[in-house]
């Protein structure tokens, strides 16, 4: 029985490419040396599927950056503003699109789906000139091949390309980017055509826009592409691979019926729905590439359900049709268990990493096909039956208390508009208030320092005197730069979300459970694995001590509940909005301790509210109801005076305003300047907003720097649309990844064009 791995993390169990992106960023790393550790890497996961026994092993799913840009880089896409001039595209052209350089920004950046990965956003337009400029999947099959190891080469889609893609700048906003279809679809055959040269058997093409409301012109669109290719893909089997979610049933209708697709992918741990499309009607002779083993989280398969589920869908499409698969990439897990040393072995267990992932596809391929390792069985049978009677998972107090949230809205009793009105007579804001988002850069000194705690290599005390001079040094440089509502800087934190997850129950930690994030960036989610509480304060100490170091307001920095549960590899035995209710409850007592200590500025951050958004838009009213509920319910017993602040990072937020103003939040500061203030878009369409609201402007992924006019020019538009008496000005986001050579002219320019703005105003009175 073959078997099939979409996609696999490309960072390295020890984040080896990360630190080689960033070494060659700084100059301290020359390009080949960047090349070697990728090579490296490459060859390890190869060596490491084909060592397991997976048949089809996916190539060209590694990057340096993201799948999409290596995509737009493939068609030659590159916007005007990175000054190529044809030939093949360097690292110079790529990482100035990805990141933006001293003079140019970078592209934009948004979530993939609904996962926490980002991809670069190709910018398209009618005059784009394609061209075959980046021969990495080629390449990188023949890499593969020189090893001895046959892969399947794995390409984003032509139409799920054009549908993730965004008109370009100057472009008109209706313009039809399925119009470009037959301009991309030549560069598509020249790949095609060079992998069948090279040896290659099968080509996956990600197709997982499938998964969303399509209408008919767009599923159309698949029909043309596809046709379009059968004649160059004769003699390759073409697998069309889908995942996070069902396939509807005119979008499962039209991909079965795609001519010259030999195989196509399906996603059957979030996409259950789309077993019974398969019971239906599978086309004859074809191959399904069954997901059964999820790559979205952490927890061990259930090996004899998913076999059962494979035993059915073999008698539907014939024993030789059915290859066992991830139901996505193994890229939105972490890397491999084994090196996980310190994790509580129950807990462990329980998990299974993407290198476990790849394992347990392997044994279910074989135990279809009459080979069942009944010692793996037996292992896994057991670990489930541990985690499902284990006490540690079940806490009847919190089960209670979670339980009582039901009949109350969770409302503040007054209004949002006499709120701000008591907040100003008590904070003494001027007009367009200055402030960041929360993190300061996180020097190597400051790491060190972190480290040195937890090795207990240094005493309590120790530790405490040093985070003590940090945050005064940020103190005092805010207060140099004369912004209005301060931050401490976040030293004492390594992550948003794991710093609280590690401060309350129901949570476990890894050293090596890395996920990418985007480019270099990589997280660590926590693992929910029980009923979440709080045991005790969690940033009391620190806030306090923060603000007794200035007159300035002082906000208390936290992260919201849904942002939590969306950066965790949460439990799948219990609905995800009862444990979101669950954490709601934990930074409720934390925002309420806040208060008693004196702080009456409390972000709650929920950066990742929209990222949970479900695909479809018949699920989304659901999702949205209990999480802005779980927000509410984190401040919903705080004074009118005390000020709560939200904040969310990139994402499209328009379709979701409403949904944003119910979360009732006093002030809300979110993405805005490298989405080319797509969001102002919803104000001038008239959406009317009353809360304070800061949209970023400036982005503070690039390292280059905004100067003055550039922002006034951005806190004019804003201005345009919002009123003068709610406007926030920001950063886009926490400055936790940029050095201080890059905060501080930045942050400076930034009073400089809110105070030049304040003049302005006044003038014009």
């Amino acid at each position: 029985m073959a078997s099939h791995i979409v996609g696999y993390p490309r960072m390295g169990p020890k984040r080896e490419l990360k630190f080689a992106l960033e070494s060659f960023w700084d100059g301290k790393s020359s390009a080949e040396d960047l090349q070697k550790v990728a090579a490296e890497l490459r060859t390890s996961i190869w060596k490491q599927m084909a060592d397991t026994g997976i048949k089809h092993i996916p190539s060209n799913t590694f990057s340096f950056y993201d799948q999409v840009l290596d995509t737009t880089a493939m068609l030659g896409a590159v916007p005007e503003r990175y000054g190529w001039n044809g030939g093949e595209i360097g690292f110079d052209t790529y990482f100035s699109m990805a990141r933006g350089n001293s003079s140019v920004p970078a592209m934009e950046m948004t979530k993939w789906f609904d996962t926490n990965y980002h991809f670069i956003v190709p910018e398209l337009g009618p005059n784009v000139k394609f061209s075959y400029a980046s021969h990495k999947a080629v390449n990188e099959f023949k890499e593969a091949k020189a090893l001895g190891i046959e892969t399947v080469p794995v390409i984003v889609g032509p139409v799920s390309y054009l549908l993730l893609s965004k008109p370009a700048k100057g472009v008109e906003k209706s313009f039809s980017l399925l119009s470009l279809i037959d301009k991309i679809l030549p560069i598509y055959k020249e790949v095609v055509t060079e992998l069948k040269e090279a040896g290659a058997t099968w080509i996956q093409f990600d197709e997982p826009t499938l998964v969303l409301d399509l209408d008919s012109h767009q599923l159309q669109a698949f029909t043309h592409a596809y046709s379009e290719l059968e004649s160059t893909v004769s003699g390759l089997k073409v697998l069309i691979e889908t995942y996070f979610g069902d396939v509807p049933a005119e979008a499962y209708k039209t991909l079965t019926s795609l001519k010259g697709v030999a195989g196509f992918g399906f996603d059957l741990v979030r996409g259950t729905k789309t077993l019974d499309l398969v019971n239906t009607g599978f086309p004859s002779g074809k191959c399904l590439f069954a997901g059964v083993v999820d790559g979205r989280n952490i927890w061990a398969n259930d090996l004899i359900v998913s076999l059962n589920t494979l035993k059915s869908l073999e008698d539907k499409v014939g024993k030789g049709n059915l290859v066992v698969s991830t139901s996505c990439s193994l890229l939105h897990t972490a890397v491999d268990l084994a090196n996980e040393t310190k994790l509580d072995k129950e807990i462990k267990s329980w998990l299974a990493f993407a290198a476990q992932k790849v394992q347990e596809v392997n044994a279910l391929a074989k135990a279809l096909s009459g080979e069942r390792d009944e010692a793996f069985f037996f292992s896994n049978a057991a670990a489930h039956s541990s985690r499902k009677f284990s006490p540690r998972v079940t806490n009847e107090n919190v089960q209670k208390a979670a339980a009582s949230l039901k009949g109350s809205d969770h409302r503040r009793a007054t209004n949002v508009n006499a709120r701000l009105a008591a907040q100003q007579k008590k904070l003494g804001l001027p007009v367009l208030p200055t402030t960041t988002i929360g993190s300061f850069p996180q020097t190597m000194d400051l790491r060190r320092v972190r480290r040195e705690f937890k090795a207990k290599k240094i005493s309590e005390d120790d530790y405490v005197k040093s985070i003590r001079e940090e945050i005064n040094k940020v103190v005092k440089l805010q207060e140099e730069l004369d912004i209005d509502v301060l931050v401490h800087g976040e030293p004492e934190r390594n992550d948003m979300v794991e710093y609280f997850g590690e401060q309350l129950s129901g949570f476990a930690f890894t050293v090596n459970g890395w996920v990418q994030s985007y480019g270099s960036r990589c997280v660590k989610p926590p693992i929910i694995y029980g009923d979440v509480s709080r045991p005790k304060a969690m940033t009391v100490f620190w806030s306090s001590m923060a603000q007794s170091m200035t007159e300035r307001p002082m906000k208390g920095m936290l992260t919201g509940p849904v942002t939590i549960l969306n950066w965790s590899f949460v439990r799948n035995d219990q609905p995800r909005s009862e444990t979101c209710y669950q954490i709601a409850l934990a930074i409720k007592d934390e925002v309420e301790d806040l208060e008693r200590a004196g702080i009456t500025v409390i972000q709650i951050d929920e950066a990742a509210l929209r990222e949970g958004l479900p695909l479809r838009k018949s699920e989304q009213a659901s999702y949205l109801e209990w999480a802005v509920h779980s927000f509410r319910i984190t401040n919903c017993s705080v004074e009118d005076t005390t000020q709560i602040h939200t904040h969310m990072c990139y994402s499209n937020f328009n379709d979701i305003i409403h949904s944003i103003i119910n979360m009732d939040a006093d002030v809300i500061t979110i993405e805005n300047s490298r989405s080319d203030e797509k969001l102002l878009s919803v104000f001038r369409e008239g959406v009317r907003y009353g809360a304070g609201i800061g949209p970023g402007v400036y982005d503070i992924h690039s390292p280059r720097i905004p100067s003055t006019e550039e922002i006034a020019d951005r806190i004019n538009k804003m201005l345009a649309v919002l009123e003068t008496g709610i406007l926030w000005v920001n950063p886009d986001c926490g400055l936790k990844t940029r050095k201080y050579t890059e905060v501080k002219p930045a942050l400076s320019n930034m009073v400089a064009a809110a105070k030049l703005l304040r003049t302005q105003l006044a003038s014009a009175k």
